[in-house]
């Protein structure tokens, strides 16, 4: 029963795992081809051949490999994508080209067929059987001349009606639709060729922000003036109203000035010319005992007995 049961979950596991990759296969566009390339896109040989585009309209990544690209819609396998390649994993949003230059042997990105004798394009999915897109070839584009989606996957996926149109330049593995942007710093030159609109502007900015400061610095002071009063007024247990923060007795006043005129008279600490130093010389009458000058300024004498 256990046995059972595991083959039933394998199967079904299965199932999903493979019903999941059709679908995201679902996602994948033919987005854009190329029939004659002769000044264009070059390949990984360096060579100029046609080529196609296609894009991952979901916001998950498809794995193309398994899947089918052919020219034949009675031979849908005729060029089968190499499983396990990590290069066929296309990412959300995302392009990958495919050279048809009949080459195949070059690599996971060379086709069985070119364009220039194929009538249409045809992505199958890895089934064989089902059409995921497919769009007629143009032969009549000229020379380096593409023809793809308006937009980036968004159009029919049976033909070559709803949103589709020739490019006004070729755009392989990039967006069909790109939007020129002007650099900020030209479009300001334009707009403002004197910098008077720049000058305003900095200037308004720097007053704004010094009247912002202001208001705070002036807020930030009265609220702490006002808890200063809450503290003195909690150790005098008075009212808050009672107290008149910040003033001073008239007994430190009186010091203060006291101190002042002291400082700018200099009456008590030096004499009139108090940048003077006078020095008075002492004479010393006596030597200690112990004075060295006594040996230092003696002449030894010799004695002999």
């Amino acid at each position: 029963m256990k046995r059972i049961f595991k083959i039933f979950l394998v199967v079904v596991g299965l199932s999903v795992a493979l019903y999941a990759n059709g679908q995201n296969q679902s996602s994948m566009r033919i987005n854009e081809y190329l029939v004659f390339n002769t000044d264009d896109y070059q390949d990984d040989f360096g060579q100029q051949s046609s080529w196609i585009e296609l894009f991952n309209s979901s916001y998950g990544t498809v794995d193309l490999g398994g899947c089918y690209l052919t020219d034949d819609p009675n031979y849908l396998k005729k060029y089968p994508i190499p499983g396990g390649d990590v290069l066929t994993a296309i990412k959300p949003r995302q392009h990958v080209i495919f050279w048809a230059d009949n080459q195949p042997y070059r690599g996971t990105f060379h086709i069985s067929f070119d364009l220039e004798n194929a009538k249409e394009i045809i992505l199958v999915k890895s089934d064989g059987e089902t059409i995921i897109d497919r769009i007629p070839v143009h032969k009549d584009l000229g020379e380096n001349v593409s023809f793809g989606r308006l937009n980036d996957g968004v159009g029919s996926t049976n033909g070559d009606e709803e949103g589709w149109g020739i490019m006004e330049r070729t755009t392989p593995s990039t967006n069909n639709v790109t939007i020129d942007k002007t650099i900020k710093s030209t479009r300001m030159q334009e707009m403002d060729p004197y910098g008077w609109m720049m000058a305003v502007l900095a200037m308004t900015i720097i007053f704004l922000a010094l009247i912002i400061l202001y208001i705070i610095f002036k807020y930030i002071g009265k609220y702490n003036i006002k808890q200063g009063k809450k503290r003195v007024a909690a150790k005098a247990g008075k009212d808050i109203s009672e107290v008149q923060y910040g003033e001073l007795p008239g007994e430190t006043y009186a010091a203060i000035a006291m101190a002042l005129y002291l400082y700018k008279g200099d009456v008590e600490s030096h004499d009139e010319e108090s940048y003077v130093m006078t020095l008075q010389h002492t004479d010393r009458s006596y030597s200690p005992w112990s004075s060295k000058i006594y040996g230092l300024r003696r002449i030894p004498q010799l004695r002999k007995k």
